[in-house]
């Protein structure tokens, strides 16, 4: 029994996490920066999305608890900053002149991006923070270690594809670069709209089912 919840678990979250969607996203987001920029973005990342989706594993219901947040809420506003990235990634958003404060402003940037949005909530959205939370919930110790252990897993699959990204792209050059960061731009919109679609319905659900018990 164990060894088909392991596997089942491992198969949903790789699929929630989408590993070359990842690889599509962050090839798109760091177009601008160099091998070592994209190394250090890829390895922020993955620790980013791995220890979002254990702490919300382990504390997850008491964190939106806390905060009074729910997952319809988490899934509009992770749609939201989507949107924003895709929208700049569909128009070819690059600096312009560079100035010494310009491009320190820029290198915290990079950095930052590797947190948000690409751990969050591109690799740990609300799919894969509300599936982990489930299957911890509904597991013994034995079961929670295999989750964890499923999303670690999963997380040095990812970076291995993030590290070798750059050897597809890079035989397309820098124009058909620019044209696939705009396809994925579009393909990314698409991904944010669906992510506000699904919180808002499940929000107009929950609202439904309220106004029924009255």
């Amino acid at each position: 029994m164990e060894l088909l919840f392991a596997v089942s678990v491992f198969f949903a979250i790789i699929a929630i996490v989408n590993p070359v969607g990842a690889v599509s996203f962050f090839t798109g987001l760091t177009q601008d920066c160099n091998k070592e920029e994209k190394k250090k973005i890829a390895k922020k990342a993955i620790i980013t999305a791995t220890l979002v989706l254990i702490i919300f594993g382990l504390l997850g219901q008491y964190i939106f608890m806390v905060f009074s947040i729910t997952i319809p809420a988490f899934r509009i506003a992770g749609g939201l900053l989507l949107f924003r990235v895709a929208f700049n990634m569909l128009y070819g958003v690059t600096p312009g002149t560079k100035i010494t404060d310009q491009e320190k402003k820029e290198s915290l940037e990079k950095e930052l991006t590797a947190i948000v949005p690409m751990g969050v909530p591109m690799m740990a959205g609300p799919g894969a923070i509300s599936t982990v939370m489930l299957y911890v919930s509904q597991g013994n110790i034995s079961n929670t270690l295999i989750v964890f252990i499923s999303v670690i897993c999963t997380m040095i699959f990812t970076y291995i594809l993030l590290r070798n990204a750059n050897k597809i792209f890079d035989r397309l050059g820098r124009v058909g670069s620019l044209a696939i960061t705009r396809i994925l731009g579009l393909i990314l919109a698409a991904v944010a709209i669906q992510f506000i679609v699904n919180g808002a319905h499940d929000i107009a659900l929950e609202w439904v089912i309220e106004m029924s018990k009255l």
